[in-house]
């Protein structure tokens, strides 16, 4: 018998151990070399261990065990005998190469019989199960039509039409789940915020207008040149990196009696996913132009709701924006990342009266609100940097001068 340990890899730094989430094989069954064999949460994230080398498996550590970093999770028997019958995807990859001047028709059919239309891998099994999903509603995307996580992943994030099917039965049943080590560290850290920060929150309100002719007048020729499309996002995410500069404090944090100023901009933006809510970030903004910041955030928000977001992504943030208004959110207080100082929350867009020059006219208005620790930032820097971002946001062309209009830099004001 010649054992193989399987150890817990580092998710992270900072993060010392991870939970059991689920096993995908089961006690003694042969695995092969690179094959994904169990999921683990962590602190921050859902991620995959593989096997190292083929064998028999054997489990040592069981779901939902919490396991240290480095510890044992199963050993793999090298010397065991690989059952007959076993694996038809190895079985495929020999094959291949033996049958080169097989039409092509063929090659494509070959991975059909492997698993029904509409079956489910067994991470995916188990999320429909938990989540009361049916194969119907979720769209292969493996080989043969099969169902993956993140094909799962994908479907929860888009929502699903409940108008064809009820689920209401009138039974009065309860069930419960146990929290994942993810959910438990947020609810952690939100309770730390409201505890151990002097957290207060200012308003104000934007004339989306300006920004909306903007983006109607040149979204088709912005997707043709940079691939990308042109959403509102990208304007928040360089108006909060210009307010940033001119208001440092935003941009800090306390650490060990000292305040520790940054000069970038490393702004996150909180993505909701069935997991919860996670902020990966978008690195030196400051250098950046509206293109580029869509390509980040449409590319990690991918990541999030696939479940393939890596812990680095999401961390050592400056500054983080969340936007309640995709759900319809009118007005919120949202909560300090920490060890973040500050955080923007974004909201709907709504027509609202507004008064222009003495006449009443009607615009679409967003509410924003900032969310800061007094303990650093006052509150005139915190009204200012408001401030700041509503007058780039209503005066798009001040993001190209540092927050000052054309004349003001004429005039070196």
């Amino acid at each position: 018998m010649s054992l193989i340990e399987i150890k817990v890899p580092s998710p992270g730094e900072s993060i010392s151990e991870v939970i059991i989430a689920n096993w995908l094989v089961k006690n003694g069954d042969y695995v092969e070399n690179g094959q994904v064999i169990a999921e683990i949460d962590s602190d921050k994230a859902t991620l995959e261990l593989a096997a190292e080398a083929s064998g028999a498996i054997q489990i040592v550590a069981q779901v939902g065990d919490t396991v240290a970093v480095g510890a044992i999770a199963c050993t793999i028997d090298t010397a065991a005998a690989k059952p007959a019958g076993a694996p038809a995807a190895p079985a495929k990859k020999e094959a291949a190469p033996a049958a080169p001047a097989a039409p092509k028709a063929e090659a494509k059919a070959a991975p059909a019989p492997t698993y029904a239309t509409g079956t489910p891998s067994p991470a995916a099994a188990k999320m429909m199960a938990e989540n009361n999903i049916t194969a119907s509603q979720v769209a292969g995307s493996g080989p043969g039509g099969r169902i993956t996580k993140g094909d799962v992943l994908s479907a929860m994030a888009a929502g699903f039409d409940t108008a064809a099917v009820s689920r209401h039965t009138g039974a009065r049943t309860e069930r419960r789940e146990k929290m994942t080590n993810l959910r438990k560290k947020i609810s952690e850290r939100l309770v730390s915020v409201k505890n151990n920060t002097a957290m207060l929150t200012t308003f104000n309100e934007v004339n989306m207008k300006p920004i909306m002719d903007l983006r109607a007048k040149y979204k088709d020729v912005f997707k043709e040149k940079h691939g990308v499309g042109l959403g509102f996002m990208s304007f928040f995410t360089k108006a909060c990196s210009e307010a940033l500069f001119a208001f440092p404090a935003v941009n800090a944090r306390i650490e060990n009696g000292e305040i520790v100023y940054h000069d970038y901009s490393d702004i996150g933006i909180a993505v909701s996913s069935p997991k919860g809510l996670m902020v990966p970030i978008v690195r030196n903004v400051e250098m950046m132009g509206l293109a580029d910041i869509e390509r980040n955030i449409g590319g990690l928000a991918k990541k999030v709701r696939d479940g393939k977001i890596t812990v680095d992504e999401m961390q050592g943030g400056t500054f983080t924006i969340t936007n309640g208004g995709v759900f319809g959110s009118m007005l919120s207080t949202p909560i300090i990342n920490p060890p973040q100082s500050a955080i923007l929350g974004m909201h709907n867009i709504v027509e609202r009266p507004v008064a222009e020059n003495g006449q009443v006219v009607i615009r679409p208005i967003m509410y924003l609100a900032l969310s800061y620790d007094h303990r650093i930032i006052d509150g005139r820097e915190s009204v200012s940097f408001l401030v700041k971002v509503k007058d780039m946001l209503e005066n798009p062309e001040r993001m190209l001068f540092s927050g000052k209009s054309a004349e003001e830099i004429l005039l070196g004001l």
